[in-house]
Parts: C-alpha cells; sequence; structure tokens
C-alpha cells in the first residue's frame, strides 16, 4: 500500500426492490478512524456490517457516511396496520358501550393515525434484495474514497520527498559551515585577546584551550548525524506498505527537536541561516504528515 491521505469524497449509488439510494462518504484528518453514519430506517440495521467493512480498508480519519434514500411510487402502496386497527376498535367498543354513544364504523377507524401505513412506514425490515444492493452500493462508494486517499497521498508523498531532498541539502550545507567555526573561533578569540593585552603576549597554548572549550558546547556533529538518519528512515517510511502517518509524525518531531538544536547552537551566521532555512522545511514537514493515514 502507498502513501494515502486521510480526506477524500465518494458517492455510489444503488436501487433494489423499489428502493433508490446513495451512499456519500466524506473524510477528513483524524488521531484514529472515527466512522458516524447517518442510515435513515430501515437500512440503519445496516450499520455493524458497514462499520467492519470500512474499518478492513481504512485504518486513520474521521470519515461520514450518510444514506439518502427514496422508495419508487409503485413500491408505496398503503397497507393496513391490523394491530393498530385493532386496538382503536377495542376502545371504541369500550368507550362506546359506556357513554351510550354509537359505535365507530370501519371507515372512521380507518382515517385514525397510524392505521393506514405508507412508504417507509409500511415496510418495518429491510427486504433481502435492498440490503445486499446496499451493501454493494457502499462496497463501491468505499473502493473510490480509498483510490481518492490514495492519489492525494501519491501528490502528498512527493511533496515530502522533496521536502527531505531539502532537508538534506540543508544538513550538508551546515555540515560545510560547522567544518571551518573550530578555527574561525581561535581566530577571532586571538583578536580579541590581542586587542586586550595591546603589545603585551599571551599564552597561545590557553589561547587553544579554551577555543576547544568553546567548540565543544556549541559542536553540532550529534545533530547532524541524527538530521541524516532520521531523513534516511523517513524515506524508508514513504516506501512502507502499511499505513505510517503515525510513524511520520513521530518523526518530524524529532526533526523539530534537532533543528532547534541546531540554531541554538548556532554562532555565526551562515550556520544560523542554515539552521532556520531548515527549520522552515521542517514546519511544512510536519504539517503534511497531518495529512497521512
Amino acid at each position: 500500500m502507498a502513501i494515502r491521505s486521510m480526506t477524500g469524497f465518494s458517492r455510489a449509488q444503488g436501487a433494489a426492490d423499489g428502493h433508490d439510494f446513495a451512499f456519500e462518504l466524506r473524510s477528513v484528518n483524524g488521531r484514529g478512524l472515527d466512522l458516524r453514519f447517518r442510515l435513515p430506517a430501515p437500512f440503519d440495521a445496516l450499520e455493524p456490517e458497514l462499520r467492519a467493512r470500512a474499518q478492513k480498508k481504512l485504518s486513520r480519519g474521521n470519515v461520514q457516511i450518510g444514506l439518502t434514500t427514496r422508495r419508487a411510487a409503485a413500491a408505496g402502496a398503503p397497507r393496513i396496520n391490523e394491530a393498530v386497527f385493532a386496538y382503536y376498535a377495542e376502545i371504541g367498543e369500550k368507550l362506546a358501550w359506556s357513554a351510550k354513544l354509537n359505535q365507530m364504523d370501519v371507515g372512521d377507524l380507518i382515517r385514525l393515525p397510524g392505521v393506514i401505513e405508507t412508504g417507509e412506514a409500511a415496510e418495518a425490515a429491510l427486504p433481502e434484495a435492498a440490503g445486499a444492493a446496499a451493501l454493494a452500493a457502499f462496497d463501491a462508494a468505499l473502493d473510490q474514497l480509498v483510490a481518492a486517499r490514495a492519489g492525494e497521498g501519491a501528490a502528498l508523498a512527493a511533496i515530502i520527498a522533496g521536502q527531505f531532498n531539502q532537508m538534506e541539502s540543508a544538513v550538508a550545507a551546515a555540515e560545510t559551515a560547522d567544518a571551518t567555526r573550530g578555527e574561525a573561533i581561535k581566530a577571532r578569540l586571538k583578536a580579541q585577546v590581542e586587542a586586550l593585552l595591546g603589545a603585551g603576549t599571551f599564552d597561545g597554548e590557553r589561547l587553544h584551550l579554551e577555543a576547544a572549550l568553546i567548540a565543544s558546547r556549541i559542536d553540532v556533529r550529534e545533530e547532524i548525524d541524527r538530521l541524516k538518519a532520521h531523513i534516511a528512515q523517513g524515506r524508508t517510511l514513504l516506501a512502507a506498505r502499511e499505513p505510517v502517518g503515525r510513524k511520520l509524525d513521530f518523526l518530524s518531531q524529532e526533526f523539530v527537536r534537532e533543528a532547534n538544536t541546531l540554531c541554538s547552537k548556532a554562532n555565526d551566521i551562515a550556520l544560523t541561516r542554515i539552521g532556520l532555512d531548515l527549520k522552515a522545511v521542517v514546519e511544512q514537514f510536519r504539517e503534511q504528515v497531518q495529512n497521512i493515514e
């Protein structure tokens, strides 16, 4: 499986047994997989199966799953709810006897609420054919959503690969700049000491020792090595076959930490500029990986 985004949209339609219906799936970023269904009766009975099918193909994202339905006119023939009719007839008989009134006839009873059912109310259970067709339509919508997320994921992967290249160039530049800092620090200290002492003499060995101590405090070799390792790991994750969004998110935090440390240790303009450029790319990388499944 290639890199996939967590955002996407899909729509699939179906029809069976007098039912026309359409699924719409909308997916956005999420820390985990959050499936939210809006299913009208009697299709709401399918939710457990729909949830299980979605969980097999999606691992992260907030996914809104909506179903709209319409019944064909021929399928909307009314029927008598005999249980409601019998209830009204029994109550009507008792009231008529106690109040010494004429009993209600069949026409009166049929006009009472709930006796005649049409449309959705006339069908309490989902017909098997309609349920099977709805599942097929959902599968089609789910496949479309996966494809949409994969398409956007491919674009994200290209962007992130470019960001790794930018980071690599910045790290190489930092390595070059760092290689010349030791002598520069020593020269600067020497000039400062000479200015302080004027024509006097000073201990060159002591100056060398002080320069070495300062250089050790601002050494960025470890940060450079770790940044190189993180870039290599990131490229490996981009080629992985399983979802890597969380791993890339954790890696972005490591990049942020190393880039900040590099900038804090930089004590010359060149290395500071490189560190700031690196931080800008790392921040862009951190934002992009929030979209990856």
